[in-house]
């Protein structure tokens, strides 16, 4: 089934686990929206040969990524910011360029059991764009154990990470479509 209802512009940001399936569901968004795919792993390895994951380095990185968004937001486009918006604080702050914009801002929190996600970027080779890389064990650690869940505030969707489909995000998106969001 592809979504086929309008939907308003809107900046889609990407929470999980790393390894949970968030670039696999960014990805079948876009397919179903046609929104604009930003996805942080690959602009990491335009900007840098060989990324360190840094935080000189991430700050770069999102600065760039940042500026980026609010220009593809002032187009009129919607976005799919596919990072680990991990953080409350970083979801408000690009929550307020959306707004800016006029755009809503959804949340897609990619749910998948912590073993399965670690499984996946800890021990899995991975193979994206033409490079592979897997995270170090004390990465995904830091990173998972400070994963904040959306707030109450925050319009949000819940996508299981295990064979997320096409058909699972076009639900999705359609059930979007009859929620009331404010910005």
């Amino acid at each position: 089934m592809q979504y086929n209802e309008p939907m308003r512009q809107t900046l889609f940001l990407m929470l999980g686990f790393p390894g949970a399936g968030k670039t696999t569901t960014a990805r079948l968004i876009h397919q179903q929206t046609d929104a604009v795919h930003v996805w942080a792993d690959y602009e990491r390895r335009q900007m840098f040969d060989i990324p360190t994951h840094s935080h000189a380095e991430s700050q770069k990185l999102y600065a760039h990524l940042n500026q980026v968004v609010e220009n593809l937001l002032a187009k009129g486009k919607s976005v799919i910011y596919d990072t680990n918006f991990n953080f409350y604080s970083d979801r408000e702050k690009l929550r307020a360029i959306a707004a800016k914009h006029g755009a809503q801002t959804i949340v897609v929190w990619v749910t998948t059991p912590k073993q399965i996600a670690k499984q996946r970027a800890v021990h899995d080779r991975l193979t994206r764009n033409g490079y592979e890389f897997t995270l170090p064990e004390h990465d995904f650690e830091r990173m998972s154990n400070h994963l904040e869940p959306p707030h109450d505030d925050e319009p949000h969707i819940q996508v299981e990470g295990i064979g997320v489909t096409g058909q699972t995000v076009a639900d999705l998106l359609t059930s979007l479509a009859h929620r009331p969001f404010s910005l």
